[in-house]
């Protein structure tokens, strides 16, 4: 057993590597002053025993040192506060790497504005830190990403200043180590030493005292409490929730104004910011004609039939890359809302000219933004299956490396290209040239917080406008791209309604040549048989799926047909 491993105690909570799979920049710090240490002194001082309650039984020695340190008061020298609160040869003089790894992915979120699914793979790999390890740093770096709201609100009741005044390295440390005392079953006395050791290795022995001081303070106080108190403090409920829950406000507000635009209670408001903050489960995809899923699940009981598509089966840990149809890319990880898009948009009905039957050509398919190629490759799969040829564009040249490599299995005669382009010029350039048209928009990602735990923290309702626009654009090329008859589904991984339902509407309002088709009716018959009745799909005729309810991240479908005008 590592010496890690060890001193973590217990296996930590759902969102190990089984639950969250994916898919360091190291500075300095300054100490924090001697104010900073005076008052985190007389802190430890005043409540000793209490503190140490949390890490290790006081011998009889402590309790006479706690209350010669009661009488003296500020005689006491601060310096020596500290001594005694960790002997020489109980000090921390680093940590294990698991914790190492979580410390540098907080640091490259921040600092680069890195994504962690991209940044801690890589380096677990480099570090060799496998197994149990793994998936301690995966839910250390991920729920610490996640629930930072709520952590930096206690951290706020327990230092002498701003939070914000503390600098970043230093935060991180204090925001990991809360999220072991309070989101995980590490034993307090690991956690506040363990992260102690890490301060003292990545930021300095001054930052190290600081650290020990502020983590005792979160330590006496069990989660509920800290959550009570967060909720009191807050100016109105919708603010409490978004406290306790760790999301920013004005998404909070969102998510509520999503449900009620959906015809769902605004009383699930709760159960959904907390579905975002659990770590989300590994889904596979087995693409038609390349992977069969009874081939990936057989003799595997860690691999089970998903809940909704008949392409999507559960991985209760392990790595999916352990698997050899996911390593020659037959099958892949992908959400299962992700796979009921693209699933609904391949069996939407067509017509012919002027709604004419029989239905037409469905040769030519289109993913308008197809990076990073996860549809696109469940695209191509259907497509090899009924003849067709997919077109895959996208504007980025990276990310459409990405969908090279994504269909590398495909047949080759089902890609017509993979080709970079800026979707919005597609319509005029190949006016009617597809029978379907994938457009899976860029959004603000509201719908996938589990899986991209640091978004939360950088969008701002100012992205709204940049990105509905562009929103906007791109659903009048898809519509101009597709053929009377022809079918496009307009797609985000976002549940906002300005991103789903008004942009919808903005250019629907423009055009007399689209018809809405019943969303709902196409997903219910793409699902597993079984499943028909169970899924919840709302009166309207787009569909909304949600964290809470169905168990897959918040996407939204609309399907338009083209017709004549």
């Amino acid at each position: 057993m590592s010496a890690g491993r060890g001193s973590r105690g217990e296996r930590p909570d759902r969102g190990s590597n089984a639950r969250s799979t994916a898919d360091g920049r190291q500075d300095g710090a300054r100490t924090g002053g001697s104010n900073r240490r005076s008052s985190d002194d007389r802190e430890n001082r005043g409540t000793r025993s209490n503190a140490r309650s949390t890490d290790a039984a006081p011998t009889p020695g402590d309790e006479r040192r706690d209350a010669r340190g009661r009488q003296r008061g500020a005689a006491r020298s601060r310096g020596d506060a500290h001594r005694s609160a960790n002997a020489p040869s109980h000090r921390r003089k680093g940590t294990d790497p698991a914790r190492d790894v979580a410390f540098d992915v907080l640091r490259e979120v921040d600092g680069s504005d890195a994504y962690a699914n991209l940044v801690l793979p890589p380096l677990l790999r480099e570090r060799g830190v496998r197994g149990r390890d793994a998936g301690f740093a995966t839910e250390l770096a991920y729920g610490t990403l996640r629930l930072r709201g709520r952590y930096d609100a206690i951290l706020a009741l327990c230092l002498d200043r701003p939070v914000d005044r503390l600098d970043a390295p230093v935060l991180d440390v204090l925001r990991l180590g809360t999220h072991q005392i309070l989101g995980m079953r590490v034993p307090q006395h690991a956690a506040v030493s363990e992260t102690v050791g890490l301060a003292r290795a990545r930021t300095g022995a001054g930052s190290a005292q600081l650290v020990n001081a502020v983590l005792r303070r979160v330590a006496r106080t069990p989660l509920d409490q800290w959550l009570t108190t967060l909720a009191d403090d807050a100016p109105d409920p919708l603010a409490a929730l978004a406290a306790t829950q760790s999301h920013p406000v004005w998404i909070t507000r969102a998510l509520r104004d999503a449900l009620a635009g959906n015809g769902r209670p605004v009383a699930e408001l709760d159960a959904l910011l907390a579905a975002d903050n659990d770590a989300p489960r590994v889904t596979l995809v087995a693409r038609p004609g390349l992977a069969d899923p009874h081939e990936l699940a057989d003799g595997d009981d860690r691999v089970t039939p998903a809940r909704w598509a008949p392409t999507a089966l559960r991985l209760e840990g392990g790595d999916p890359a352990a698997y050899g149809a996911v390593r020659d890319g037959r099958a892949g990880v992908q959400d299962e809302g992700s796979q009921l898009v693209a699933l609904a948009l391949a069996a939407a009905p067509l017509t012919g000219d002027r709604g004419a039957t029989p239905a037409g050509p469905d040769a030519r398919w289109l993913d308008l933004c197809a990076g990073p190629g996860g549809k696109a490759a469940l695209l191509g799969a259907l497509a090899a299956q009924r003849g067709a040829r997919l077109v895959a564009n996208e504007v980025q040249p990276h990310r459409a490396r990405l969908v090279e490599k994504a269909l590398a299995a495909v047949p080759a005669d089902a890609v017509e290209a993979v080709r970079t382009g800026d979707g919005r010029a597609v319509g005029q350039e190949e006016p009617g040239a597809y029978d379907r048209v994938l457009l899976d928009a860029p959004c603000t990602g509201l719908g996938a917080l589990r899986r991209r735990p640091e978004s939360r923290w950088r969008r701002t309702p100012a992205d709204l406008a940049t990105l509905t626009g562009l929103q906007r654009e791109l659903l009048g090329s898809a519509l101009d791209a597709v053929r009377p008859g022809g079918v496009v589904g307009y797609v985000t991984c976002s549940p906002h309604l300005a991103e789903t339902q008004v942009v919808v509407a903005d250019v629907l309002r423009r055009r007399d040549d689209v018809e809405v088709l019943d969303a709902p009716a196409v997903v219910r018959a793409v699902v597993r048989p079984g499943a028909r009745a169970a899924i919840e799909l709302g009166d309207r005729r787009d569909v909304q799926l949600w964290p809470h309810v169905h168990g897959t991240d918040a996407m939204h479908l609309t399907l338009l047909r083209r017709t004549e005008g």
